[in-house]
Formats: C-alpha cells, structure tokens, sequence
C-alpha cells in the first residue's frame, strides 16, 4: 500500500481518501457475509482478503497523515483483547459465554467513562451512519441498559400490533389527506419495534432478513423454472402466480431440524 501511494505510484490510489474508501468497505463486508452464507470458502478467502485491503487502506492514508500506523492498529487490538478477557489472562472467573459477555460490557463501560464525561447523551458514540437496522438495535440495547425497554416479549408483540394498526389507519386516509412522510414515519416505527423484538429473541435482524432474501431467491427462482423462463412469469395471472409460489414453497422447503 506504501508503493501504491507513493508519488510514483498507482493514479486511482493516490487518489482516495478516507471518505471515498468507505463505500468500497460496505461492499466488502456484504461479500465476505455472502461468501460464508454460500459456504464458499475459497471465495470467503479472497474476500477476507479484499476486507483487510481496506483495513491497510485506511491505516496507511492515516500513516500519511501522521495519525497512526497498521502497528499501532495491531498493538491497539491487542491490548483490548488482553484487557477484556481478564478470564484468559488476569484469573478472572466466566464459566459460560454469559459471564464473558457481562465481563466485556462492564470493562467496555469503564473505558468510556472518561469519553462519556464529553458527551451529552449515551447514544451519542452510536455511529449515524451505520445501517439502520444495525443503529435500531444498539439504541434499543443502550436505551434498555437504564432499564427503558420492555419487559418481555409479549409487550413487543402488543406494540407491533399497535404499530400495524397506526401504518394501516395512516394508508386508510383519504387521497388528498394522505401523507407520504407520515406512512413513513409509521413504517418506521413497526421496522423500529422489529428489529427490537428481535433483539429480546436473541435473533440477530440482519441475518433473518439475509436468510429470508436467500429463500425468497430460491423460490422465485424455481417460479421461474417452472414457467420456462422469467419473461413468461408477466404474462400469468395473479391466481397462477400465486400456484407457482406454492409449488416452489414444496419444492424449495428445508425439512425440519432434527
């Protein structure tokens, strides 16, 4: 990366910047979780690959700069992980994977109690730009950590209720009172109250959804199997549609956990 950047390197490195590199980072990170949903391991190397090119990326841009070096990056990542498993290396008893999650969250705490002290909220270090249904858990985890939260989950099943009957109310009204932003907003709220539900079934969102993506692939793609190929798939019917979908449904199902 230090040759690429050089004043007689590479065009297109020399060019990026911290901001220009981010999005090429979200892409990488999807492809490496697509490669081990695939289960393709030579791909999931490359990938990893690609990740770390980013990581070199960015430490040599700060190394430029005189922020820091991928050393300090290393010697940093590692310190932390000695420091938040004091069960491995400083006789700190965690019998189950419980016991080491309360153990980080309670170090983790005690680190930023210096950097909370500038802070104005304690949702403030939760990044904004982050994929919202990532940023919708953190807050909701952070929010529960003071004890705002549900209970349980037969109050989260109440709320998306309630929250279904105000998105459907909202679509109910007339056309010339009917708000794009207020629909909105109350799908907001139901994906909001989702992704929490989630949270209190251990469940994480992102994966679900990715799983249910993955199967709603398979079954289109036996649909368009069955009707020869996808162009023919416009000229059925809803009702023979709707057929094709349950013949993929049988044929794509995944039999029971044993």
């Amino acid at each position: 990366m230090a040759r690429l950047r050089a004043p007689d390197g590479c065009p297109w490195d020399r060019e990026q910047t911290f901001d220009s590199i981010k999005r090429h980072t979200l892409e990488e990170t999807y492809e490496v979780f697509d490669a081990i949903e695939r289960r393709a391991w030579p791909d999931l190397k490359d990938e990893l690959g690609d990740l770390l090119l980013q990581v070199l990326f960015y430490a040599q841009m700060a190394s430029e700069a005189g922020y820091f070096t991928i050393d300090d990056v290393a010697a940093n990542l590692n310190a932390k992980l000695i420091r938040r498993h004091p069960h491995i290396f400083a006789g700190v008893q965690a019998t189950d994977s419980d016991a080491v999650l309360r153990n980080w969250e309670q170090i983790k705490q005690a680190e930023k109690q210096t950097a909370a002290k500038s802070q104005s909220s304690m949702l403030d270090d939760i990044p904004r730009t982050m994929p919202a249904m990532l940023e919708a858990g953190k807050l909701g985890s952070r929010a529960a950590k003071v004890g705002f939260d549900w209970p349980n989950t037969d109050g989260l099943f109440d709320k998306l209720q309630e929250e279904i009957v105000e998105l459907q109310a909202e679509l109910s009204r007339p056309a010339e009172s009917k708000s794009t932003s207020a629909i909105e907003a109350e799908l907001g709220d139901l994906l909001f109250t989702a992704v929490n539900l989630a949270r209190h079934l251990k469940v994480d969102p992102e994966s679900a959804l990715r799983s249910t993506n993955a199967k709603f692939r398979r079954r289109f793609e036996a649909m368009e199997s069955a009707a020869g190929h996808s162009d023919a798939l416009a000229a059925l019917t809803p009702s023979q549609l709707e057929i094709l979908w349950c013949q993929a449904k049988d044929a794509t199902s995944e039999p029971p956990a044993p």
